[in-house]
């Protein structure tokens, strides 16, 4: 039996996180309220690493970093550099396509003031795992923040000292299918941004790392 790369949609491996998203299923129930599933095709040579869906963005639209600020900037940025087609507009079926990528979170429910405790994230893993084993041709992964980045180390079975978070770091490590390089940045969040920790100019110097790798790679 294939292990599963997404999360059932009623999964209940978090009892935390499972109270919130009933909650809000009954405060706003036109909205998603459930694990959030990876946006993009298997055939991606890309892959996006956030934490969590945001309670107004993904939990509510059903599509990674879609309707809310960190979305507007990563869908933005991934666009500049050819990662997608169609026009971004915050909703699940605006008609936005990824190319050669894929967008996932770490912890694919909703959690209660955007931080998931360790568990959580410990018990959504198997899910990140598998997610990394069923991308064959994988060959860079961006993690979005510290917690992202140790999550994603984590998954690939590697020790979180291995590699040093730092803003526009790389590194080559062992994946599931073969080398992956990763590379790393401060969260798109609008808290980030409009603090200056992370500036559109710093984010797309990260983009443009990913898709010069991309492209220096011999064609298959």
């Amino acid at each position: 039996m294939t292990k599963l790369a997404e999360a059932p949609l009623d999964c209940d491996l978090c009892p935390r996180l499972v109270e919130f998203r009933e909650k809000n299923a009954e405060l706003y129930p036109d909205w998603f309220n459930a694990p959030v599933p990876s946006f993009g095709g298997e055939d991606a040579r890309f892959l996006v690493v956030g934490l969590a869906p945001g309670l107004r963005g993904a939990n509510r639209t059903g599509r990674p970093f879609t309707g809310d600020w960190a979305g507007d900037l990563l869908y933005k940025t991934a666009g500049k550099f050819g990662f997608t087609t169609g026009e971004y507009a915050s909703h699940a079926d605006d008609g936005l396509a990824l190319v050669d990528a894929m967008i996932t979170n770490a912890v694919r429910c909703v959690p209660p003031e955007n931080k998931p405790v360790g568990a959580e994230a410990n018990a959504c893993r198997p899910f990140l795992t598998q997610r990394f084993a069923q991308l064959p041709n994988l060959k860079a992964v961006l993690v979005l923040g510290k917690i992202a980045h140790d999550n994603t180390l984590r998954a690939l079975g590697h020790k979180v000292s291995s590699v040093k978070f730092e803003h526009a770091g790389s590194a080559d490590i062992a994946g599931p299918n073969g080398t992956l390089r990763l590379f790393s940045s401060y969260h798109c969040s609008r808290y980030n941004t409009n603090t200056g920790r992370l500036t559109e100019e710093m984010f797309d110097a990260v983009f443009k790392q990913v898709r010069d790798y991309l492209d220096a790679l011999p064609a298959d």
